[in-house]
């Protein structure tokens, strides 16, 4: 499906880049010239030299200079914690029944209802109660013939009812607009209506205009508020720092349980529940990360010191696709495939050659280690390590469901390779493509088809019948590709520039719109927007992928975004990311 913004008088669409340009094959370093608007020196790569053959043959390559990892196997097989302990268990049950029951109480509410669910998913605790959640949602939906005056709760029911895939109108917020076309009401109004708009889709023009209004009302409220620190001011701040439908999950409960805790009028047991519950799972969490952990050192692939080693947070990527208990081999495998990406992107974009990459990328599609004899040391050791854990993943599957699924998995691979093998030509030949081709090619070397495909696999519970659905990629692979691609892009192309890489969309942007970066930024952000009214689309749309495939689909952005909101908080990992590692993954929450 293609997509349009209008950029000024600039009209992108991702099925045809419409400006009228001739290509130009532009180097590499030639682009730090159009971001300043003067010339600039060329940028400077670190060569690692490698011998290669004993016939004394050198090759001088490039050198990312990654950090080494801050998270060693010692430390990660150390973690540990109090909560796998039978008491913890009973006092959860308990409290789980307490909790169930105060959501039944509620059932002449409806906006009690719906405030009750909000508090449980913001929480990180709604998972329990799924069933009980989808009963009130259907019952609400079913009944809104029944007129409500509050904004506040329609913006509200608005939001959840269109989480949970119900087609809900726009229109239902014409009542509240006054004859200038306004929103006027409270902050907490205002905020709700703020939340509610980020599930828009395309064409509905109410819900931007309501989107911008808020931010409006929401920004003057921070402004006057004499008080920073209470409850709703940093419920706001944070609202505009980033939408709640933007968030990583995990993350969101790990901040939210602070913030109830403040709350006069929080609910004592519900608390407490959240807590236990945030600890348990911890604990699960602790679990797959060693068991990650101790497959990693095992691969010895660590030994390949141009690559980045993030095997802990390849782990927290996974923990903010999926972070419910019950998706525990999900994780795991998950890691593992996150891990060779990383590792072949790294062969790709810094240190294989050309000829090199090339017999890799014939590897990968033949699926055969006989291709491995051509590929020198380093990537015969990577290709037959992934090679045996992507069977491995294909054999527990047949195994455990009797779903043959290896073709699936090697042309996601295949595709992976072909889309990196097409941005090294690329940089090899010192071509800036244009903004169309890029994105064409980026949303596969992203490597979220990949991604999607194993979550489909692993955590979707796919039937046979359905698996006819990875023949082609749907329209939620590429909205979601060209949305993660662009996150991505925003956050780390400045680096990656530095070290030599290929031009990225900002920079390719530039190139084509003759615009400095400034310019193609805010033209890439107004883009992001766009996209996620696509992706937000897949949830109210008839789908034949489930509400738990389609909800991954949407963390793997979420969780792009945490990564790259303030920079590559993936290859810069003590930044952050370490702070969230440590409150996600060692530190419990005191009880």
């Amino acid at each position: 499906m293609a997509f349009h913004i209008q950029f000024s008088s600039l009209l992108i669409s991702t099925s045809n880049f419409m400006i009228s340009r001739p290509r130009a094959c532009l180097a590499p370093t030639s682009v730090s010239r159009l971001r300043s608007g003067v010339a600039s020196c060329p940028v400077q790569c670190v060569a690692d030299i490698t011998r290669i053959s004993n016939d004394e043959k050198i090759i001088a390559r490039r050198s990312a200079n990654y950090q080494p990892p801050i998270w060693n196997f010692d430390f990660v097989q150390s973690l540990q914690t109090q909560y796998t302990r039978e008491s913890y268990a009973e006092r959860f049950e308990n409290l789980k029944e307490v909790v169930r029951e105060i959501l039944s109480n509620l059932e002449d509410d409806p906006l009690a209802q719906l405030e009750h669910i909000d508090m449980l998913q913001r929480l990180g605790i709604s998972y329990h109660f799924d069933e009980e959640i989808k009963c009130v949602l259907e019952e609400i939906y079913n009944n809104n013939s029944k007129k409500n005056n509050d904004l506040y709760a329609i913006a509200l029911e608005f939001r959840l009812l269109r989480q949970h895939g119900y087609s809900m109108p726009q229109e239902v917020f014409n009542a509240f607009r006054d004859e200038m076309g306004n929103f006027s009401a409270d902050t907490v109004a205002m905020l709700s209506l703020y939340e509610a708009s980020f599930h828009m889709i395309k064409g509905e023009s109410i819900l931007e205009e309501a989107r911008d209004l808020s931010i409006k009302c929401l920004e003057e409220y921070i402004k006057t508020n004499k008080v920073q620190n209470d409850v709703l001011s940093l419920l706001v701040s944070h609202a505009l720092e980033l939408p709640l439908h933007w968030r990583m999950p995990r993350l969101e409960s790990r901040w939210f349980i602070d913030l109830y805790e403040r709350r006069h009028d929080k609910n004592p047991f519900l608390l407490e529940f959240a807590k236990l519950d945030f600890n348990i799972v911890q604990s699960t969490h602790q679990e797959d990360l060693k068991h990650a952990s101790r497959w990693w050192r095992n691969t010895g692939l660590e030994k390949l010191d141009f690559a980045r080693d993030r095997l802990v947070e390849n782990f927290l990527w996974t923990v903010g696709f999926a972070y419910e208990p019950q998706f525990g081999y999900y994780r795991r495998t998950g890691t593992e495939v996150i891990a060779f990406i990383t590792l072949i992107d790294d062969i790709y974009d810094v240190y294989g050659t050309l000829d090199e990459l090339e017999l890799f990328t014939n590897a990968v599609e033949r699926w055969d280690t006989d291709a491995m004899d051509e590929l020198p040391d380093y990537m015969k050791m990577c290709f037959l390590a992934f090679y045996n854990s992507v069977n491995d993943m294909a054999f527990h599957l047949l195994k455990e469901q009797g779903i043959h699924i290896i073709k699936y998995l090697k042309k996601g691979w295949a595709d992976l390779c072909k889309g990196f093998l097409v941005e090294a030509k690329w940089y090899y030949s010192g071509y800036t493509p244009t903004f169309q081709e890029y994105i064409d090619n980026a949303w596969i070397s992203i490597s979220i088809p990949m991604i999607l495909v194993h979550a489909y696999l692993f955590a979707a519970n796919p039937t046979k019948e359905a698996l006819n659905y990875l023949e082609e990629y749907s329209s939620i692979f590429r909205h979601s590709g060209i949305l993660f691609r662009l996150l991505d892009d925003l956050g780390t192309s400045s680096n990656e520039l530095k070290r030599g890489d290929v031009p990225k969309s900002i920079q390719c942007y530039m190139y084509e719109a003759r615009v400095l970066e400034e310019k193609a930024c805010q033209d890439i952000k107004l883009l992001i927007h766009e996209k996620w009214k696509h992706v937000n689309e897949e949830r109210v749309a008839d789908s034949p992928f489930s509400k738990t495939f389609i909800e991954i689909a949407m963390n793997v952005v979420r969780t792009g975004q945490f990564f790259y909101q303030y920079g590559d908080g993936y290859a810069i990992q003590d930044r952050e990311t370490k702070e969230h590692i440590v409150s996600l993954f060692v530190d419990p929450i005191p009880l």
